[in-house]
C-alpha cells in the first residue's frame, strides 16, 4: 500500500474494452479492493454489443465507465481515456490494460508504478505470459527487417532476430525498445508530451510508434523480469476473410510506421508493398483451403 507521503499522484487503472464485458468484470473483481488504485476507468471503445450498458449498471465509487463516440482503434481509445484523466487530475499514473489480464499482485503493481518515478523512464511493464510463453518486449525493426518479415514462411525466422537474447533479462529490470501493448504503465503527462498515441493506425504497431516518440523525449521503456502478468488472449479459429482483414490492417500499420517513424526510403517502401501483397495472395489461397478442409 502506498501511504499519503509516498503517493504524489493518483493511480488510475484504465481498461480498454470492446465487446468483452465479462472479462472487464473479471478484472474489476480482481483489482477493486486494491487500496493503491484510486480509480478503475473503463473505456468502452464503442462496443457493438451491450457491454457499455452492462458495465454502467455497476454502481461503485471507484469505478468510472465512459464510451468513445466511435471505434477508431486501440490507440484512440487510450487517448480518449487519457484526456478524461487529465480533465480531472493535473497528472496521474495510468495502467493501460486489455480486459483479459490477470494482475500478479497489488505489490507488483505498486512496484511498477514506483518505477515511473525514476529518471528518464517513460514506460514500465511486467513480463507478459500468454499461453505459457513469455513476452518480454522486442527491438524496433529496421525497414530491411520488416521487409524480410513479410516473406511467407520465413518471416518468423527473421522476427526472432528482433528478440533480445536471454542474457538481456538476467537482472531485475531490463531496458527494451518496445513493450507489449496488452498492459503497461505511463504517466498521463508523458502520453500528452509524446503527442498521444497516433490515431492513424487502427490496430498493430501502436507500441512501435510510441517507442519512437519516447526516443524523441529521451525516455526509456523498462521491463520488470520478476513481475509477470497473464494475458488470457483467446485463440479462436478465424474464417479466412477475418484473418485476411487482420493481415491487411497489420500491413497498413506497418507501412505507416515505416514511412512516418522509421524513415524508410522509396525503394524500401516499394519492397514492403511488394512482399506484403505477394504474401497476401499466398495467404488468401492457404486460408481458403484450410477453411474448406475444416468444413
Amino acid at each position: 500500500m502506498i501511504n499519503d507521503e509516498e503517493k504524489f499522484m493518483k493511480l488510475v487503472y484504465m481498461i480498454i474494452n470492446y465487446n468483452d464485458a465479462s472479462s472487464v468484470l473479471d478484472l474489476w473483481n480482481q483489482i477493486k479492493d486494491y487500496t493503491s488504485i484510486d480509480e478503475v476507468l473503463v473505456v468502452d471503445n464503442h462496443s457493438s454489443d451491450d457491454s457499455f450498458s452492462v458495465l454502467k449498471k455497476i454502481k461503485q465509487k471507484k469505478l468510472r465507465v465512459i464510451q468513445t463516440e466511435s471505434n477508431r482503434g486501440y490507440g484512440s481509445a487510450i487517448n480518449y481515456g487519457t484526456n478524461d484523466v487529465l480533465k480531472r487530475y493535473s497528472d496521474a499514473y495510468i495502467v493501460i490494460s486489455n480486459a483479459d489480464i490477470v494482475v500478479s499482485s497489488e505489490k507488483d503493481l505498486i512496484t511498477l508504478t514506483k518505477g515511473l518515478e525514476k529518471k528518464n523512464v517513460g514506460i514500465t511493464a511486467p513480463t507478459i505470459i500468454e499461453h505459457g510463453i513469455k513476452n518480454r518486449g522486442w527491438k524496433l525493426p529496421t525497414p530491411g527487417q520488416d521487409i524480410l518479415e513479410n516473406l511467407v514462411y520465413f518471416g518468423r525466422k527473421f522476427q526472432k532476430k528482433r528478440m533480445y537474447p536471454e542474457s538481456h533479462y538476467q537482472k531485475k529490470t531490463s531496458v527494451v525498445d518496445v513493450v507489449s501493448g496488452c498492459v503497461f504503465l505511463m504517466k498521463a503527462s508523458t502520453i500528452r508530451d509524446a503527442g498521444y498515441f497516433d490515431e492513424n493506425v487502427f490496430l498493430y504497431y501502436e507500441e512501435n510508434i510510441m517507442a519512437r516518440k519516447l526516443e524523441t523525449l529521451q525516455l526509456k521503456s523498462v521491463l520488470y523480469n520478476d513481475i509477470a502478468f497473464v494475458h488470457n488472449h483467446s485463440v479462436s479459429i478465424d474464417k479466412s476473410v477475418k484473418r485476411l482483414n487482420k493481415y491487411k490492417i497489420l500491413k497498413k500499420s506497418q507501412a505507416y510506421f515505416e514511412k512516418y517513424y522509421n524513415h524508410a526510403n522509396c525503394f524500401e517502401r516499394f519492397l514492403l508493398w511488394l512482399t506484403n501483397w505477394v504474401s497476401y495472395g499466398i495467404f488468401a489461397v492457404v486460408y481458403k483451403v484450410q477453411d474448406i478442409i475444416k468444413r
